[in-house]
């Protein structure tokens, strides 16, 4: 048998890359990571989920400043928002999370880190500049990247993607951004609050397409009130850059439009970055979305793994998390375990947030499952009504035997609400457990009590309950009519 340097080589440096080197580290496994950055951590950490929630907090405390009458203080009139200072803080998160990503912390791990440019030579050997090296196993874990659409004129013009805009020393006066997902709309919300003329371009009718339409509607008429502008339905024609400003032409039927900004953000979906990887050496399989995996996170060579985004199957760095797992499950325990999505939640942090597990109604119907909705609204929370942020709903799907198929919530702290129902949906809680669990009084989380007492309440206080009652301790009903009280009054 050759002998191979490493037990296991990881190809990025990312949330699925660091998770799979620290467990097999850990666990007595020879490790070596390949980063061809000059730093840890992925784009998550640099360019993603953590500047991005700094960049989102920063500008909800702003809007909050600016609307403080709505909280019964006395109106202020902040000055424009200094982006530098904005952005210094969004660095010193990223430096003090960084830490935890170091060099250092994976070599006491066991892990040896390397950087460079890795690329296959053959199934078991990569070279990332400074010459070859073995491993028996191997992980791709290189993430994504942003994508650019074939518009004219787009190619070689100064646009923004989420590279580019945690980096910023003044604030835009206006604002193109191009799609309407979960970044384009969060980091859209973002730059309206701190003061910047924000317009979304978008093909699909509405934003958040994989949203039920009526959630995705509560965000956008947020988006609307901050002073988001929307143009829905539109089809791209071309892209100018000059004078220091865009131009985007685009249609709505036969109208055709021309719109002028600052700046341009394009935030229209990811691709998998596997360009320089020579794939093809390895023998490894892979499309447009990403390398192709079975159920274990096996590549079309069993030895050789890939996790997170570079699978194109779901671009959340919780997700590459746990994928992680299930690597070190196979690849370092030799236990098979298959990844099972059912429960995958995501979140989109916009104010409101719109957080979701399992089926949506439009994944059900999609489905052709026999289904029901239940909804509590945020109006009718007490603390939602005292925080003074009471958009919003809770979405309960139901199978045709009322068993959870999933779960959605808009309004504020979706994406901690959502973790109760995490919870219960991987634990198989039962409904009657939801609604007799007893949380403190008041709290945003109530809602998930009550939407699931909804359910039960129904068929408790029902008809054939109440004549059973009767007939049993001769109940006498109800001791007053509104009719009465009015006559009376």
């Amino acid at each position: 048998m050759t002998e191979r340097a490493y037990d296991i080589g990881i190809i990025g440096g990312g949330a699925a890359g660091l998770t799979i080197a620290s467990g097999a580290a850990q666990l007595g496994a020879r490790t070596l990571l390949v980063e061809r950055e000059d730093r840890l951590g992925g784009d998550c950490l640099h360019y993603g989920c953590v500047p991005s929630k700094t960049l989102i907090k920063s500008a909800k405390v702003y809007h909050q400043i600016r609307n403080a009458e709505r909280w019964g203080l006395p109106p202020v009139t902040p000055p424009p928002v200094n982006m530098g200072s904005v952005t210094e803080r969004i660095r010193s998160v990223i430096d003090t999370i960084q830490k935890h990503d170091s060099e250092d912390r994976f070599c006491s791990l066991g892990a040896k880190v390397v950087f460079g440019d890795a690329r296959f030579l053959d199934t078991h050997t990569v070279d990332y500049g400074q010459g070859p090296v073995s491993a028996k196993r191997w992980v791709i874990a290189t993430g994504s990247s942003p994508a650019a659409p074939p518009v004219p004129g787009l190619e070689g013009t100064p646009y923004w993607t989420n590279k580019d805009i945690f980096s910023l020393h003044e604030l835009p006066a206006s604002l193109i951004v191009l799609g309407g997902g979960p970044i384009a709309c969060e980091m859209a919300q973002s730059f309206a609050r701190l003061g910047c003329h924000v317009t979304i371009i978008q093909r699909s009718p509405q934003i958040l397409s994989k949203e039920d339409p009526d959630m995705a509607a509560v965000v956008q008429q947020s988006m609307e009130a901050d002073g988001v502008r929307f143009e829905l339905g539109s089809s791209l024609k071309a892209v100018r850059h000059g004078d220091d400003r865009f131009e985007v032409d685009y249609t709505q039927g036969e109208d055709h439009f021309t719109l002028h900004a600052d700046k341009l953000l394009v935030a229209l979906g990811r691709k998998p970055n596997i360009e320089t990887l020579d794939l093809d050496e390895a023998g490894v399989e892979y499309t447009g979305k990403g390398v192709v995996v079975d159920a274990r996170l096996r590549t079309s060579q069993k030895h050789i793994f890939a996790a997170g985004d570079v699978t194109g199957q779901y671009l959340f760095t919780h997700a590459a998390g746990y994928e992680g797992g299930i690597v070190i499950s196979n690849a370092v325990f030799h236990i098979p375990r298959k990844a099972d999505y059912r429960w995958m939640p995501h979140c989109t942090y916009t104010g409101p947030e719109l957080a979701s597990i399992g089926m949506n109604e439009k994944a059900a119907r999609e489905a052709g499952e026999d289904y029901s909705v239940w909804t509590e609204e945020f109006a009718d929370n007490d603390r939602a009504l005292a925080e003074g942020e009471s958009e919003g709903r809770i979405k309960l799907v139901l199978d045709s035997s009322e068993r959870p198929l999933g779960v959605q919530i808009c309004g504020p702290h979706a994406g901690d609400l959502i973790g109760e129902w995490v919870a219960a949906l991987n634990a198989k809680a039962k409904l009657s457990t939801m609604a007799s669990a007893v949380h403190p009084y008041p709290t945003l989380a109530e809602i998930g009590k009550r939407v699931a007492g909804g359910v039960l309440a129904e068929k408790l206080f029902s008809d054939k309950v109440r004549k059973t009652l009767h007939f049993i301790f001769d109940y006498k009903g109800r001791a007053c009519s509104l009719d009465n009280h009015e006559e009376k009054a």
